[in-house]
Parts: structure tokens; C-alpha cells; sequence
């Protein structure tokens, strides 16, 4: 027997618009927890902010701020103000915001900040005391030492094996797998100044395998004089982290093109030259990386038969292959740069520099 089926009550009354009510908040609360998550995740990423003047043709050029992601994505162009040089930005040690120096006519100095994202640009009363005190990071230098140098290196000449060499000094990587032996023979025209083909004699040698290389066999060897140091730690000449295994030496070229620097790569011994001039390696601490104030002379002008003497930030991996934050084929000078670098100590990364 088939059972009847008796009408369904009608469902009770909703308040429509409470229920409304109620989607528009959860769909506002899903949606700033979207945002909120997408921010978290794009800061996650490290974000470097520099002062960037572009030379122009004509008139008066400005610097001004410009934020990469690591990476060497542009995100955003932060200032646009014409009224003087903006210098020396810092980040924040929270890295929530970004404090720079506007220098204007007649040695007027404001303070300025702004938050990453290109927002709440203020004029400061004063510059906070973390602005004031931070100081460049450390980086590799052929400035000589006040002091002398650690029992890591021996600095003073000494006869080596070979009756026409002596050795200026002996250097060993922290981990005890190289070293690096300094010889010259005074008798060789090359050795006796400053200038491609010296340090020909230089010694690789490889502690572990046994075996000892010089320098002019190495790929991309042009010439070597000083080893580089840090600025901070007078006895620290590698840069060491993971699998970037470096040491920097220093070569004069001639008056016209000044000083230059090579890296020579310890994990696949050959030489890479990192400018046409000079370049300042900055550490980046817990990176398989560097960076690199690069100086290049004599850069055309874009529009015009000018040339300038220009600088630039890069950044350069492991593998030794690199990127410039900046325009392509650009004309430019870099006052001064900070990298944010969220979970890595230190999270600040920065070069203070004026437009002096």
C-alpha cells in the first residue's frame, strides 16, 4: 500500500536582509584575508629600495626612489619629486617603512618616509634615531688596513721555493681548503707595477687534492695586485655562504679607466671580472649572493654626444651570473641603497650614500 505523502510545511520567514548583511561581511572578511595573505606573501619575497638618478640629455635630473624585488623586478617607483636629491634610504628594522634624506638648495636636509607599498609619504620633524645610527653593511675593500693583518695571513716577503719568487703573502679560506699564495718575481717586467699581466705568478692551491695552480692558467685571468678585505673585519679576505666561494682581487688598468675588480670563483677556479671599473662587494649574510656597488665610466648619455661616470646596485648569484637594478642602456647614479630581507639576519642590508 502506497503511503500518501502530506504537504510540507512551508519553511519559516528569513530576514533577507540580515542574511545580506551577513554575506557582504563574510564576503568583506574572506576578502581582506585574501589581501591580506597576498601582501604576506609578496613581502616574503626580499625587496631592495634605491636612489636612482637618471642623467637626461638636458636640464636638471632628479634621483629618485625606485623599490625591486630581489629578483630584479621593478614594483614601484616611490618618489616623484623634483624639488632636490632624495639620498640614503633605509629600511625600517621591521621593514614596514622607508626613511630618506631630500637634500634641497642652500644645504637644506629634510627627512622623508614612506611605506613600501608607495603610501603615507610624510615629512619627519626629525630623523628617526634607527635612521641616524645605522651605517653602511660591511663590504670588501683594497683600502689598507690601520692594523696588521691576523695570523690568517702572512703579509711580510718571504723567499719562496723558487730562486726568482718571493712571496708577498699567504692566505687561507676559513674552511682550510685553499690557499692562496702571493708571489712575484721582481725580475718580470709585469710584476714590478700594477697593471694586466701582474700577479701572473699567484698560486691556487688546492689543499685537500694536493695540487697547486697559477693564477695565468686559470680561465678569465687579466691580471691581479691586491687581495680585497672586508671594511669591517680587516682579517676576513673570502666570502664563504654555502655554495658561493669567493675571493676579490684588485687591478689598476690605466689612468683613464682607474682601478677594476675580479671575483675569483674558488668552487670552479676561473676569474670574472665585475666591472669595467671598479666594483664594491656587499655580502648579503645567509645568501649564496652578493651584491655589488658598481662604478662605470664614461656611459653615453642617452639623446646626446655626453658621457658621465655612472654607478649602479647588482646582484650576483653563485654561478656568478648577475642583474642591475636599473634601466636598460641607462645613464645613472646610485645615491645610496637598503634591502629588506624578511627572516634572514641581519634584515637590513644597506649602503648610505649623499649626492656629494
Amino acid at each position: 500500500m502506497t503511503k500518501s505523502i502530506g504537504a510540507v510545511p512551508a519553511a519559516p520567514k528569513r530576514d533577507s536582509t540580515g542574511a545580506s548583511l551577513m554575506r557582504s561581511s563574510l564576503q568583506v572578511l574572506i576578502a581582506a584575508g585574501v589581501f591580506s595573505l597576498f601582501a604576506t606573501t609578496l613581502r616574503g619575497a626580499s625587496e631592495i629600495v634605491i636612489t636612482i638618478r637618471y642623467l637626461k640629455a638636458t636640464g636638471t635630473s632628479h634621483a629618485h626612489l625606485y623599490l625591486y624585488r630581489e629578483d630584479g623586478k621593478l614594483l614601484r617607483q616611490l618618489t616623484n619629486d623634483n624639488s632636490g636629491q632624495e639620498s640614503a634610504p633605509i629600511f625600517s628594522p621591521d621593514g614596514n617603512v622607508i626613511v630618506f634624506t631630500r637634500e634641497k638648495p642652500k644645504e637644506v636636509h629634510e627627512f622623508w618616509s614612506i611605506e613600501p607599498r608607495g603610501i603615507n609619504l610624510k615629512k619627519l620633524d626629525a630623523a628617526p634615531d634607527w635612521y641616524t645610527q645605522a651605517k653602511s653593511s660591511p663590504y670588501f675593500t683594497n683600502i689598507e688596513p690601520e692594523e696588521p693583518d691576523s695570523a690568517t695571513a702572512t703579509a711580510s716577503p718571504l723567499e719562496s721555493g723558487s730562486p726568482t719568487l718571493t712571496t708577498l703573502g699567504t692566505y687561507k679560506s676559513p674552511d682550510g681548503s685553499v690557499e692562496l699564495i702571493l708571489r712575484v718575481d721582481f725580475k718580470e717586467e709585469d710584476d714590478q707595477i700594477n697593471g694586466p699581466g701582474h700577479g701572473k705568478h699567484y698560486l691556487l692551491r688546492d689543499v685537500k687534492a694536493g695540487t697547486e695552480t697559477e693564477f695565468q692558467n686559470l680561465p678569465g685571468f687579466y691580471g691581479v695586485a691586491g687581495l680585497l678585505h672586508s671594511i669591517e673585519h680587516k682579517d676576513e679576505y673570502f666570502l664563504f655562504d654555502g655554495p658561493l666561494r669567493l675571493a676579490f682581487f684588485d687591478l689598476h688598468l690605466n689612468s683613464t679607466d682607474g682601478d677594476t675588480v675580479f671575483a675569483l670563483d674558488l668552487s670552479a677556479p676561473r676569474f670574472v671580472r665585475l666591472s669595467p671599473n671598479w666594483a664594491a662587494p656587499i655580502p648579503l649574510q645567509g645568501e649564496a649572493a652578493f651584491l655589488t656597488f658598481t662604478e662605470n665610466r664614461y656611459v653615453p648619455i642617452p639623446g646626446s654626444e655626453k658621457t658621465a661616470n655612472c654607478s649602479y646596485i647588482e646582484r650576483w648569484d653563485e654561478k656568478l651570473n648577475h642583474i642591475r637594478y636599473a634601466r636598460e642602456k641607462s645613464a645613472a647614479l646610485c645615491y645610496g641603497m637598503s634591502m629588506y630581507r624578511p627572516g634572514r639576519n641581519p634584515a637590513v642590508i644597506s649602503m648610505r650614500r649623499s649626492t656629494d
